[in-house]
């Protein structure tokens, strides 16, 4: 049982809750029509469904964004555009827009930052993605620490970073053109890192298809995938596995 049920349930046994009104804040999804909106996403998974911006009206992922806030004081829209932005600011209280991220946040009661996530860029091409993934990560919960323009092709810039980027408990590596660096940096460290594809590059980069397949081909141990531009996904993914308690291991028997 869920602590919102649990409240809803106490709620109702004390007499300060219609059964009518509780019933309706335990349906599962909302139908707004153009979208069922899983009201129970938080309940379950620790956080609220996110909205994704593209191909939404901002009508839509306000309409959208409102019902969530209807269960939870927090949610994040990704892939926000200034016209997303716009509408949302207007009407949402507290909502901030991060353009270079494409995201917009309501959080008025952030999560306590644990851990840590570093989130490493090749290029300056790639920080849309990068952002977006550091601005997830931060989102749910993680301390971010953050590494711009590191790609192999200048490697002294990535070695100078090495030492800080060993304390985090997981990486997210983002790059573009032949997708190096997040063999690189699994090489370097004892830590899981995520890999981001980009799809910034020339010619046969094949809008991130080559990056995509040099990280599924990594020889790096540790290293993970996921797909083209997600730096959503990443992290996502890098604030899970940083929620995960250190392990404690007992001293083998003698």
């Amino acid at each position: 049982m869920t602590d919102e049920i649990r409240r809803i349930l106490e709620e109702v046994r004390r007499g300060d809750l219609e059964v009518a009104e509780a019933m309706g804040r335990l349906r599962p999804t909302a139908d707004l029509g153009f979208a069922k909106v899983d009201l129970q996403r938080e309940s379950r998974c620790g956080f609220p469904e996110v909205v994704f911006c593209s191909g939404k009206t901002p009508e839509q992922a306000l309409a959208i964004s409102l019902e969530i806030l209807t269960r939870s004081d927090r949610v994040l829209l990704t892939r926000a555009d200034e016209a997303h932005a716009r509408v949302l600011v207007e009407a949402v209280a507290g909502a901030e827009y991060h353009p270079m991220a494409r995201c917009i946040v309501v959080d008025p009661d952030p999560l306590p930052s644990k851990g840590s996530v570093a989130v490493v860029a090749a290029g300056t091409a790639d920080l849309p993605v990068a952002e977006e993934a550091a601005l997830t990560a931060r989102t749910l919960g993680a301390e971010v620490t953050t590494c711009w323009d590191a790609g192999v092709a200048g490697l002294h810039r990535l070695i100078e970073e090495v030492e800080g980027l060993r304390t985090a408990r997981v990486l997210v590596a983002v790059a573009g053109m032949e997708g190096a660096l997040p063999s690189v940096v699994g090489g370097l460290v004892d830590r899981p890192v995520i890999a981001v594809p980009t799809s910034v590059g020339y010619g046969l980069n094949l809008s991130g298809l080559t990056p995509l397949l040099a990280m599924l081909n990594s020889c790096a141990a540790g290293v993970g995938v996921v797909n083209v531009d997600n730096g959503f996904g990443a992290g996502y993914l890098a604030a899970l596995i940083n929620r995960i308690p250190d392990q404690q291991t007992s001293s083998p028997p003698t």
